[in-house]
């Protein structure tokens, strides 16, 4: 991303200053239904984030895409994932001739609707869009090893291999081949580091071809704050960028947050709900082309619930424009690494806190990176864990270079 582009696109005063159709788009990557191991039919889902003000959606469901035909057995006893009384609420909400049961060997079984026949329901140019997904789920020994692959074209099997790290790569590479093969954008979050204490920084920071991870995760399994032993996945993206930038001789990550949701009926602690983490997206379309492209040049940032008017980054500061609602305050953080005068690193270097709004950092010529985080004083209303505030992520950029490298 150039300087001048950065001036232009994100150092507008105020959103009346942009140009042309550009805006912050709404989206959720990571979401899950009844074709894999989500509790709702994929047109409850769809409708849950059309309905509250998504954009764009993706269903990304583990090893399979919403394609072909798929029964899926009804519990008459109700305590199966797919209930008789989820089947009326359907037929309540989409009409009888949408919902298709059948009797297979006396069980009754409804047909899950397809990406397809969801898309022509929903899909509203201009308003809200699918993008075709898939959590490319793999495992090494005991890590587990989760990516979300985006706009893909094809299902794309878990490809395995003899390391850790050579799994996470062997996937990374087949879902940008895909994509190449297809001639299509493409692009893929590394999802839940600390799920099952899977991942370290540096296995993420090795991750070559692709560079988004999830330092945000709606589920309540995945320890997003880590524990007494190990980081939290924020503390992980300042190692693994620092590695990135000194090491590895990569670009910097960028950090997803989205909602990884698999329940839809019950609300609270221990289950993985909607509406807990999405990204903003500054493009100029409401298209897969366009969004990818964004978010490859890092435009677009995480949130649980705070929304940004702008973000400029030029080559002496770093400012945020915090969209203001009546009785919330904000404290914006800007952290990053550190480079002292004996050549060692300060990892997750808290540079300024601040409650101004717009808030500034300057740089000061010795930071290898800076981030910024702000936190509203408002509770999320459905959260990860209890007390989270509502909180934005935004990416990283290297000082004096005025882009994000």
């Amino acid at each position: 991303m150039s300087v001048a582009f950065l001036l232009g696109f994100l150092g507008c005063d105020s959103p009346a200053e942009v140009t042309g159709n550009i805006q912050w788009w709404k989206g959720n990557t990571h979401t899950h239904t009844l074709w894999s191991d989500g509790n709702a039919a994929p047109e409850k889902v769809s409708a849950w984030y059309r309905n509250h003000g998504y954009h764009f959606l993706v269903l990304s469901d583990h090893n399979v895409l919403s394609v072909g035909d798929r029964w899926f057995p009804v519990s008459t006893q109700g305590d199966g994932r797919l209930r008789e009384q989820h089947v009326a609420e359907l037929r309540r909400d989409f009409g009888e001739e949408w919902v298709e049961t059948r009797k297979n060997n006396n069980y009754l079984e409804m047909r899950l609707k397809t990406l397809t026949e969801l898309r022509e329901f929903f899909e509203v140019p201009g308003e809200f869009l699918f993008i075709q997904g898939e959590e490319v789920t793999d495992r090494f020994e005991k890590h587990e090893v989760h990516i979300n692959a985006i706009n893909v074209d094809e299902l794309i099997m878990p490809q395995h291999g003899n390391s850790l790290i050579e799994t996470i790569q062997r996937n990374l590479d087949a879902i940008i081949e895909s994509g190449k093969r297809n001639d299509r954008p493409v692009m893929a979050h590394v999802n839940h580091p600390n799920f099952g204490w899977s991942l370290t920084a540096r296995d993420i920071a090795t991750i070559r071809g692709e560079r988004f991870f999830e330092v945000y995760n709606g589920h309540p399994s995945v320890h997003n704050e880590g524990d007494k032993t190990r980081p939290s996945t924020e503390r992980m993206w300042d190692i693994a960028n620092t590695l990135r930038l000194t090491e590895l001789d990569l670009p910097l990550l960028f950090g997803m947050a989205t909602d990884d949701a698999h329940h839809y009926f019950t609300e609270g602690e221990g289950k993985a709900n909607t509406g807990r983490g999405w990204v903003m997206v500054r493009a100029a379309a409401l298209t897969p082309e366009h969004l990818l492209e964004a978010m490859h040049a890092g435009e677009f940032y995480g949130t649980s619930g705070v929304k940004l008017e702008y973000i400029r980054v030029n080559l002496s500061d770093f400012t945020i424009s915090i969209a203001k609602e009546k009785g919330v305050t904000y404290r914006t953080e800007f952290i990053g690494a550190l480079k002292k005068k004996d050549g060692s690193m300060e990892i997750g270097k808290v540079f300024q806190v601040n409650s101004d709004n717009p808030a500034t950092y300057s740089f000061s010529g010795n930071e290898l990176f800076v981030r910024a985080k702000v936190v509203s004083n408002r509770l999320h209303p459905n959260p990860y864990k209890k007390g989270d505030f509502e909180t934005a992520w935004l990416q990283p950029v290297v000082p004096g270079s005025g882009e994000y490298q």
